[in-house]
């Protein structure tokens, strides 16, 4: 490969990466030609399954400022560049590995950091981000207020609402199971209304006692 023509193929693979949500490498040695097609319709647009020589990898994830990949570069490589939900990507290629044990996952990156194949294989084992974001659905309808508020309010505040409960559901996870969390504090404000009133009414009850009296 003429020189500019490696580094423009170098710098093609460096943008993958840098545009991708997370990247896996593989091995594809034994699989043909309509295997590969069969990969990447199973991957759909979750990700973009591309075959790269081994030296173009190795110099593209150095640039990229990936490490860990430099060992794994042996044989046939190819590389799906996640662009969609990294989950049901690493779903797809670990289902397709099942069928086709020509087909071998060696590691990856995500969010810059790199992991092996047992990590790759814990990342498939997790639900999806619309499995995970119905569970949220279904315990925020447990509430029928919350249900009310979030289907009568602006689309911008049901949004904010639903951001704040998955980072409450985050923190506690049992909002996930259709826990009902830790119980709202009462407002100071609400209170004082009554303990004045409590106030207010203990000197008229000592005056007719006197009167009584």
């Amino acid at each position: 490969m003429a020189r500019p023509d490696k580094a423009a193929a170098v710098a093609e693979v460096v943008e993958a990466f840098n545009n991708a949500a997370g990247a896996v490498l593989t091995e594809y040695r034994g699989l043909t030609v309509a295997e590969l097609q069969q990969l990447r319709r199973s991957l759909g647009e979750n990700a973009n399954y591309a075959v790269v020589k081994n030296t173009l990898a190795q110099i593209a994830a150095k640039e990229a400022g990936i490490e860990g990949f430099d060992e794994l570069l042996t044989g046939p490589t190819a590389i799906a560049f996640i662009e969609g939900d990294v989950v049901e990507a690493a779903k797809g290629l670990r289902d397709f590995a099942k069928a086709n044990p020509a087909l071998v996952i060696k590691g990856g990156v995500l969010d810059g950091n790199f992991l092996d194949a047992s990590e790759i294989a814990k990342l498939a084992d997790l639900e999806s981000r619309e499995v995970l974001l119905g569970k949220l659905a279904g315990a925020l309808l447990a509430s029928l207020s919350q249900a009310v508020y979030l289907l009568n309010a602006p689309i911008s505040q049901a949004a904010r609402l639903a951001g704040a409960l998955e980072a409450k559901a985050q923190q506690d996870p049992t909002i996930l199971a259709g826990g009902a969390g830790a119980p709202a504090p009462v407002d100071a404000a609400e209170e004082a209304p009554a303990e004045e009133a409590a106030e207010e009414s203990a000197p008229e009850a000592s005056e007719a006692e006197s009167t009584e009296a």
